[in-house]
C-alpha cells in the first residue's frame, strides 16, 4: 500500500506532504526497504512509474563527517598512540558515572558502542521548516554508526540514555538537558560539542558555568574530547580580551562573574559564538537581573542550557531561561499545560528511576523530633515575643520582618542559644556511631556556617572537615581529597550554597539534611551529591524537622513545590507556586498581608 502512494503521486506534490510521509511515517531502515521492493524484478517489468522530481534550493542533504580542517593540528602527538586496554571491572569517570569499560579493536582503537544493539537516530526538531533541513536529520545513519566510522573514541561506554542526549542536543538550535542532578549531563554535553566541532557544524563554542565548576569542566573536556583545544578565560583585564579573541580555541570556559565584567567584549557582533552553553543555567532565572541581561546579549548562533531545576520557585524560572534559548517563545501569563506544550520539544528530562533501574535506591527517613526542655522554653518566648512585635507593626509591617523572626526561631530548632542544646545533635550523634562503626561516612547539610561550625565542635571524634562559602577556593578540592581518603575522617559539614552542585561524592551513603532550605530542588541537588551514577550501595537520607515549631509549617507549604516539575512535564493541572509568597508569608503566623500589599503580585 506504501508502495502505491509513491507511484500514484503527481509531480505537483508539496513538500509539507513530503516532510509528513518522510518524517514521521517513515524511518530510515523503511526508506530503504521501500527502495529494495520498487527496484525488484517483477516492479520492473510491471510497466513504467510516474515519478517526480524534487528541487532543493541547496546541495542534496549530506551525511556527517568529521573533517573539521584544524583538527590535524589539534591532536598532540602522544594522543595518537593507543590507549592501554582497560581493566574488565567497571569504571568510574570524574563526571561521577559508573560505565562499561569500551571494547577494543584490533588495532586498538577503542569503539565503545561496539555490540550495543540500540540504534539512536538525529530526529528533526518539530520547527523545522525546510524539506532539505529535515531530510539531513531523517536521512542520517544512527548516532552509533556516526561514532564507529568516525573513529571517535571514548573513555567509556555511555549509556543508552546518554546517547539519546547526545542526538537531543546534536539537532537543536535551543535545548535545555533537564536530567536530573548525577546522570551525567556533562558527557552529553561535550560529546554533542565534539561531534558538531568535528562536523563542521560549529567552530566556535562558549561555555559558562559558575567559578568553582571551571576546572571540573576543563577535566570533562580533557576526558571525553581530548582533541578539543581548551581556552579559559581568566587572568587581568588585557589577557581576557586576547582569549576572548584567540581563533586558536574552538571551546572557551567563563565564569558568571566574569561575563559582568566583559560584557564590553562579549556583546560586539564582531565576536560571535555559534554555540553558547550555559551550565547551572538556573543562574538566569531573574531576567532582570545584570547576569541575565549580558548573558543574552551574546551574539550566537545555538543556545543551550545546562539545568537539574529548571523551576526552582516557579514557572517565571523556566520562562526567564527561555528569554536566552528562544526569546518571546514562551509568556508569564501561559497556563502550565500550554507551557508544557509549548517546551516540549526543547527540553529533555530523565529521572535516575526511570533510566537507571538496577541503580541502588535512595532511602528517605523523616526524622521529625520533639525540642528539648531548654529549646522549647526559648523557642516559646522567641515566638511570642516576635509575634506581639509583628502585631506592633501594624501596616508598617514587611515580609522582611516576618523572616527574621522565621530565621530566629529556625536556628533555635538548631541549638538553643542560652545552653546549646540540641535535640538534632543527640540524634545525629546516636546515627553517626552506628555509621562509623560500618566503616561509613556521612554528609551534614545545613544553611548556616554557626551551624556547622557547633557541630564540628562537638562531633570532633569523628575528624569531620568543612565545606561552605568561607573556605577559600584554592583549598575545597583538599576538602574533598581528605574526606574521600582519610579513613578517619567520618564527615563532611557543607553548607547549600557551597555543596548543592559540582560535586561528585557517589562513595559516600549517607546524607542528613540538618536543617531545611527554603527550596525542596536545592536539597534534592545536595542530595544528589551523593546518590548518582557510580553509587555502589543505597544512600539513605535523613531529613531533620522539629515538630510543632516554625520548621513543620515551612514544610508543609513547601511540599507542595515539588509539584510544580511534575505537572509541567507531565502536563496537566495548574498546582501552586513554587515559592512562598506574600500571603503564605505572614500566614505562618496566622496574620493576614496588610491592606497596602492588596492588590499588588505577591
Amino acid at each position: 500500500r506504501h508502495t502505491r502512494y509513491w507511484r500514484d503521486w503527481s509531480s505537483d506534490v508539496c513538500s509539507s506532504d513530503l516532510i509528513e510521509i518522510v518524517s514521521e511515517f517513515y524511518d530510515h531502515d523503511q526508506l530503504v526497504e521501500i527502495a529494495d521492493d520498487r527496484i525488484d524484478s517483477n516492479s520492473l517489468e510491471s510497466g513504467p512509474i510516474k515519478v517526480f522530481a524534487i528541487q532543493l534550493g541547496q546541495a542534496l542533504p549530506r551525511t556527517i563527517g568529521f573533517s573539521f580542517p584544524e583538527s590535524p593540528n589539534w591532536i598532540p602527538p602522544f594522543l595518537a598512540t593507543p590507549k592501554p586496554k582497560p581493566e574488565s571491572a567497571p569504571s568510574i569517570s570524574t563526571d561521577g558515572e559508573e560505565s562499561v569499560p569500551a571494547e577494543d579493536s584490533e588495532d586498538g582503537t577503542k569503539h565503545p558502542i561496539a555490540g550495543v544493539s540500540k540504534k539512536t537516530r538525529l530526529k528533526p526538531p518539530r520547527d523545522l521548516i525546510r524539506l532539505e533541513d529535515r531530510l539531513y536529520y531523517v536521512l542520517q545513519p544512527p548516532l552509533e554508526s556516526i561514532v564507529q566510522n568516525a573513529k571517535l573514541t571514548f573513555p567509556f561506554q555511555p549509556f543508552p540514555y546518554q546517547m539519546d542526549g547526545i542526538a537531543f542536543l546534536y539537532s537543536r538550535a535551543s535545548a535545555i538537558l533537564a536530567d536530573e542532578m548525577g546522570l551525567g549531563k556533562t558527557m552529553q554535553a561535550i560529546t554533542a560539542i565534539r561531534m558538531l566541532l568535528l562536523s563542521g557544524e560549529i567552530r566556535n563554542t562558549l561555555l559558562v558555568c559558575p567559578k568553582p565548576l571551571v576546572t571540573n569542566w576543563m577535566r570533562e573536556f580533557r576526558q571525553w574530547a581530548p582533541e578539543i583545544p581548551i581556552a579559559v578565560i581568566q587572568g587581568d583585564w588585557n589577557k581576557r580580551a586576547w582569549v576572548w579573541s584567540n581563533p586558536q580555541a574552538p571551546v572557551k570556559i567563563a565564569n558568571y562573574e566574569l561575563m559582568l565584567k566583559d560584557s564590553s567584549i562579549i556583546n560586539d557582533e564582531s565576536l560571535h559564538f555559534d554555540l553558547v552553553l550555559l551550565d547551572e543555567a538556573q543562574r538566569i532565572k531573574n531576567r532582570n537581573s545584570t547576569t541575565s541581561e549580558v548573558i543574552r546579549a551574546i551574539p550566537r548562533g545555538r543556545s543551550w542550557a545546562l539545568t537539574g531545576t529548571p523551576i526552582e520557585n516557579s514557572a517565571e524560572d523556566l520562562v526567564s531561561i527561555f528569554e536566552f534559548l528562544s526569546p518571546g517563545h514562551l509568556r508569564d501569563d501561559m497556563h502550565l499545560k500550554s507551557l508544557g506544550q509549548a517546551t516540549r520539544d526543547h527540553i529533555l528530562r530523565r529521572t535516575k528511576d526511570k533510566v537507571l533501574k538496577d541503580m541502588p535506591p535512595k532511602l528517605n527517613r523523616s526524622a521529625d523530633l520533639e525540642l528539648t526542655a531548654e529549646q522549647r522554653a526559648s523557642y516559646k518566648v522567641a515566638e511570642k515575643e516576635g509575634v506581639v512585635h509583628l502585631a506592633d507593626l501594624g501596616e508598617s509591617v514587611t515580609v522582611q520582618h516576618v523572616f527574621e523572626l522565621v530565621l530566629r526561631l529556625k536556628q533555635i530548632c538548631n541549638f538553643d542559644p542560652a545552653t546549646g542544646a540540641s535535640s538534632k545533635l543527640e540524634r545525629l550523634e546516636a546515627d553517626m556511631e552506628e555509621i562509623a562503626a560500618s566503616g561509613q561516612k556521612a554528609i551534614v547539610f545545613s544553611q548556616w556556617v554557626e551551624t556547622l561550625q557547633a557541630i564540628a565542635d562537638r562531633m570532633e571524634r569523628y575528624r569531620p572537615v568543612q565545606y561552605h562559602g568561607r573556605i577559600p577556593s584554592n583549598q575545597r578540592d583538599g576538602v574533598i581529597d581528605r574526606f574521600k581518603n582519610d579513613p578517619s575522617c567520618g564527615m563532611i559539614l557543607m553548607s547549600y550554597g557551597a555543596g548543592a552542585v559540582g560535586l561528585n561524592l557517589q562513595f559516600c551513603h549517607y546524607v542528613f539534611l540538618f536543617d531545611r532550605w527554603w527550596n525542596p530542588a536545592v536539597e534534592d541537588q545536595a542530595i544528589n551529591r551523593a546518590h548518582r551514577l557510580g553509587v555502589k550501595q543505597p544512600v539513605t537520607v535523613t531529613r531533620m524537622m522539629a515538630v510543632d515549631t516554625i520548621e513543620q509549617r515551612i514544610d508543609e507549604v513547601l511540599e507542595q513545590k515539588r509539584e510544580l516539575l511534575q505537572t509541567l512535564f507531565a502536563e496537566a493541572g495548574t498546582p501552586k507556586n513554587l515559592g512562598l509568597n506574600r500571603q503564605e508569608i505572614f500566614g505562618l503566623f496566622g496574620m493576614n498581608v496588610p491592606s497596602r500589599f492588596k492588590g499588588f503580585a505577591a
